[in-house]
């Protein structure tokens, strides 16, 4: 097989679709069905029913992994974000989870996520240069 290598800047739908194939491919061969979900936990204002903020998440190979956690500043220590990582824990468990996984910021919430059971499991240092990113778990059984 002959090939070549070229940059795609911007990359669109289409070449991550492409790269993302034979990854998924090779994966599942070794790793079988991944029983991907995705979830989505929503804050709305109740005013105006606007979404304000939420969780969003996927569910793969028996674990949770939350994407996205944003209380807007209006909401903040209202018990708005852990209503949502109840939820989502309960979400987990009701779906056979092993755990939950997430990585932030050390200017955002590792000590939240530390309130509510997880643990670090690795850091980035310098990223970006003067901040850290945590990674965290929690496991459910």
């Amino acid at each position: 097989m002959n090939t070549r290598i070229e940059m795609a800047v911007p990359p669109g739908d289409v070449e991550r679709s492409a790269i993302l194939k034979p990854l998924r491919a090779f994966n599942h061969s070794h790793l079988g069905d991944p029983n991907a979900q995705t979830i989505a936990l929503l804050v709305r204002d109740e005013l105006t029913d606007e979404i304000i903020g939420g969780l969003y998440g996927d569910i793969f190979h028996g674990w949770l992994f939350i994407e996205l956690l944003a209380i807007p500043e209006q909401a903040r220590g209202q018990g708005t974000g852990s209503r949502l990582m109840n939820m989502a824990e309960e979400v987990a468990r009701d779906r056979g989870c092993v755990g939950i996984w997430l990585d932030t910021f050390d200017f955002q919430a590792p000590a939240f996520y530390e309130k509510h059971g997880f643990t670090q499991f690795g850091h980035l240092d310098s990223f970006p240069a003067e901040h850290k990113r945590f990674f965290y778990q929690k496991r459910l059984s």
